[in-house]
C-alpha cells in the first residue's frame, strides 16, 4: 500500500484513513480520554449551570429576566450584536477576498494584524480604547469639546466588541477562498460578468457555509464578550451593562440563582452555536463530496 501523512491507498485503490490503522487499544484510550475531558470540562459545567438556574423554581427563573436591569442588559447585548456582526461580516469578507485572491504590498502585514485580537488580552484592548477615546486619551479633549461620548456609553461598547470579534469571519473565509483558487472567478470575468456579479453568483455560493460559520462564531463572541466591554462600559447599571456584566453583578451580590438563570441564556447561545456549526460543517462536507463525485464521474 502507498501512503502519505494522512491517507494510505489499499490494494483495491480505495483511500484508508491512517487513524484507523492504530490498534483497538490505542483507539479506545484516545476516545476515553477525549470523552472524560469533554465530560469534566464541558458537559458537567453545562448541567450545573442549568441546575443552579432552576434551583429556586421556574417562576424565579423567569423572573430573573424581567427586572429593568436584566431587560436593559439583554437589549444592549442584542443591539451591540446587531451592529457588530454585519460590520464584521462585510469587513471579514472583503479582507478574506483581498488576501486570498490578490497579491499586493502589505498583504503579510494585513494578515498578521487580523490575528491581533487573538494575541492580546481583551482587557488590554479595552485599555487601548481608553487611551484613545477616554477623557485623558489622545482624542479625549476633542470629543469633550464636541460633546461626543464614546467611553462609558454604547459607542465604546460597540467599538470594543467590534475589535475583539473582527478576525472571526475573515479567518474562516481565508483558507476556504485560498483552497478554491481563482479559476471560476476568472472564467466568469472572461464571459463578461462584472465584479459584483462574479462575487454574487460565483464566489458567494462557494463560501456560503464558511461565511455562515464565521458569522455564528462572531455573534457568539459578541454577545459573550466580557473583558474589553468591562473596561469601557463603566458598569452603569441599567445603561451600559451587557449580559456578561449583569451576570457578574448578580453573582457579586450573592444572587446566585438569578446569576445562573441569566447565564443560561449565554449557555443556550453556545449550544445553539455548536448545533448550527455542526449543521454547516455537515452541509459543507456533503456539498464537497458531491462536487468530488461529480468530477470523478467518467465523461462521454
Amino acid at each position: 500500500m502507498l501512503g502519505n501523512s494522512r491517507f494510505m491507498i489499499s490494494d483495491a485503490g480505495k483511500p484508508i484513513n491512517s487513524a484507523i490503522t492504530e490498534t483497538v487499544f490505542v483507539r479506545r484510550i484516545l476516545i476515553a480520554v477525549s470523552m472524560v475531558f469533554l465530560g469534566l470540562f464541558l458537559i458537567v459545567p453545562l448541567i450545573l449551570v442549568f441546575s443552579y438556574a432552576f434551583s429556586q423554581g421556574i417562576r424565579t427563573y423567569f423572573s430573573s429576566f424581567t427586572s429593568p436591569e436584566a431587560l436593559s442588559a439583554i437589549r444592549l447585548t442584542l443591539v451591540t450584536a446587531v451592529i457588530v456582526v454585519p460590520m464584521n461580516t462585510i469587513f471579514g469578507t472583503a479582507a478574506a477576498w483581498a488576501i486570498a485572491k490578490f497579491e499586493f504590498k502589505g498583504k503579510n502585514i494585513l494578515t498578521t494584524l487580523l490575528d491581533l485580537p487573538f494575541a492580546i488580552s481583551p482587557v488590554i484592548a479595552g485599555l487601548m480604547l481608553m487611551l484613545l477615546f477616554g477623557s485623558q486619551g489622545w482624542l479625549g479633549p476633542f470629543l469633550q469639546s464636541h460633546d461626543i461620548r464614546i467611553m462609558f456609553a454604547i459607542p465604546g461598547i460597540v467599538i470594543a466588541t467590534l475589535f475583539v470579534t473582527f478576525p472571526f469571519v475573515a479567518r474562516e473565509l481565508i483558507p476556504l477562498m485560498q483552497s478554491q483558487g481563482n479559476e471560476e472567478e476568472m472564467a466568469a470575468l472572461t464571459l463578461g460578468a462584472g465584479g459584483w456579479q462574479t462575487f454574487r453568483r460565483v464566489t458567494l455560493p462557494n463560501i456560503r457555509w464558511g461565511l455562515i460559520y464565521g458569522v455564528i462564531l462572531c455573534n457568539a463572541r459578541a454577545m459573550g464578550e466580557f473583558g474589553a466591554v468591562s473596561v469601557v462600559s463603566g458598569h452603569i447599571r441599567g445603561l451600559t451593562n451587557t449580559i456578561p456584566l449583569h451576570i457578574e453583578i448578580l453573582y457579586n451580590d450573592y444572587q446566585f440563582s438569578s446569576a445562573f438563570a441569566v447565564a443560561s441564556l449565554l449557555t443556550l447561545l453556545a449550544v445553539l452555536t455548536l448545533v448550527v456549526k455542526s449543521l454547516a460543517e455537515w452541509k459543507a462536507g456533503r456539498d464537497f463530496k458531491a462536487a468530488v463525485n461529480q468530477e470523478m464521474e467518467p465523461r462521454p
